[in-house]
C-alpha cells in the first residue's frame, strides 16, 4: 500500500504533465500565423489585379471587388482574433510590455465568448458572399441561390442558438 505522501507526488506530476500539454496548441497558433500571412498575399493579389481595371470597372463590377477586399479583411480579422484570443486562453499569456497598441479586449475573451465572435465572423461573411451573389445573379442559377441563401440563414440561427445557450448556461 503506497503512502499519501508519493500517491499526491504521482497526481503534481500528473496534473504538471497534463498543464505543460497546452503547449501542444503553440503550433497550431504558428500555423494561423502562416494561413494569415498566406491571405494577405491572395488580398495584395486581388488588389494588384484589379488596380489596373478599376476606371473601366462598371459600378457593380467595383462593389464586388470591394465586397471580396472586405470579405477576406473579415476572415483576416477572425483569423488574428482566434489566433490572439485561443492562444491566450489555451496556451499563455501574451506579454506585449508596455506598449498601448494592445487591443482592449486581449486577455478578456473567454472561450464562450471567442465562439460567439467566431459565429458573428462567419454570419457577416456569409452575408457578403450572399450580396455578391445577388449583384452578380445573372452567374447562379436559382437553385445555388437557394442553397446560399440557406447556408446563411442556418449560420444566422446557429449563432442565435449559441448565444440563446450561452445566456441560459448563465453567461450574459
Amino acid at each position: 500500500m503506497q503512502s499519501n505522501g508519493a500517491i499526491s507526488k504521482i497526481e503534481r506530476t500528473l496534473e504538471a504533465g497534463i498543464f505543460a500539454s497546452r503547449w501542444l496548441m503553440a503550433p497550431f497558433f504558428v500555423g494561423l500565423v502562416v494561413a494569415l500571412a498566406l491571405l494577405l498575399v491572395k488580398f495584395m493579389q486581388e488588389l494588384w489585379h484589379t488596380l489596373p481595371l478599376m476606371l473601366s470597372l462598371s459600378s457593380s463590377e467595383t462593389i464586388l471587388v470591394m465586397l471580396s477586399l472586405i470579405d477576406l479583411t473579415l476572415v483576416g480579422s477572425l483569423v488574428l482574433m482566434i489566433i490572439l484570443a485561443g492562444y491566450e486562453n489555451f496556451v499563455s499569456k501574451i506579454d506585449t510590455g508596455e506598449t498601448s497598441d494592445r487591443p482592449d479586449w486581449m486577455g478578456k475573451i473567454d472561450f464562450s465568448d471567442l465562439k460567439l465572435k467566431v459565429v458573428a465572423s462567419i454570419v457577416a461573411i456569409s452575408a457578403i458572399q450572399l450580396l455578391a451573389a445577388f449583384l452578380d445573379i445573372d452567374r447562379f442559377e436559382p437553385m445555388q441561390l437557394g442553397w446560399l441563401v440557406g447556408l446563411h440563414l442556418t449560420f444566422v440561427v446557429s449563432g442565435v442558438l449559441l448565444a440563446l445557450m450561452d445566456r441560459i448556461g448563465g453567461k450574459h
